[in-house]
């Protein structure tokens, strides 16, 4: 089987996905560009990590171990923890939360029990009550071009960057390059990609998808590599 990831769930509140894999035998694997910070949980030998990543601009080549279980959420555009912003977890900066003897996590001074995949919404709704997350109502109007009055363009743009992480403009190409996997797995041609996903020409999608992906068009439209989630 090697690495197995699925969707445990669709949007719930200010979450984008559930998520969870695991892994039967070491298999390398490669974690996509992504626009979405969230939070990760490992089991690896026994013992659990937490850790709170945020978006990432290009792909890393990763190895999934034998005997590993993950799984975590990513946010909905505009949903962080203030205590980390997402600016500061980019690109595999993870913060990695304390765990205690019994499996709580700590987390501003307190102790939390530790979630599962199945009741993981709960966990974050009690952090979202607690005032831990907080979602910026602003980011998805400005995430689809519109006006937002009473603040400038620059605060505008300041305030984007720090509940998301990146620059819209990254954003965006983070997004078609995702798409672009998409269209290849659905078995669109490299060629009707190209079109579609808005590149320039061929060149320009294989200089996009190795940076955001890891590989090429057609490495990608074979599957013949693993893709993260």
């Amino acid at each position: 089987m090697g690495l197995d990831s699925r969707i445990v769930s669709g949007p719930i509140g200010p979450l984008l996905q559930i998520w969870s894999a695991e892994c039967d035998s070491s298999t390398p694997f490669s974690s996509l560009a992504s626009t979405t910070a969230g939070i990760g949980f490992a089991r690896i030998g026994g013992t659990w990590a937490v850790h709170l990543r945020g978006p990432a601009t290009k792909a890393t080549t990763m190895v999934c171990s034998p005997d590993t279980e993950f799984f975590g959420v990513d946010f909905r555009l505009g949903a962080y923890l203030p205590m980390f912003p997402p600016a500061g977890l980019t690109n595999m900066r993870d913060a990695v939360l304390p765990t205690l003897a019994d499996g709580r996590i700590l987390l501003d001074g307190q102790a939390w029990e530790m979630p599962t995949a199945q009741n993981i919404d709960v966990f974050i709704d009690r952090l979202q009550r607690a005032g831990l997350m907080v979602v910026d109502p602003m980011i998805e109007e400005l995430r689809y071009g519109g006006s937002v009055r009473m603040v400038s363009k620059r605060t505008a743009q300041s305030r984007f960057v720090r509940a998301v992480g990146l620059p819209l403009r990254t954003l965006e190409l983070i997004e078609r390059a995702r798409r672009a996997v998409r269209l290849l797995h659905a078995g669109k041609t490299i060629a009707e990609v190209t079109v579609e996903a808005g590149y320039y020409d061929q060149p320009h999608l294989t200089r996009s998808l190795r940076q955001m992906i890891g590989h090429t068009p057609a490495e990608v439209a074979r599957r013949s590599v693993v893709l993260g989630l």
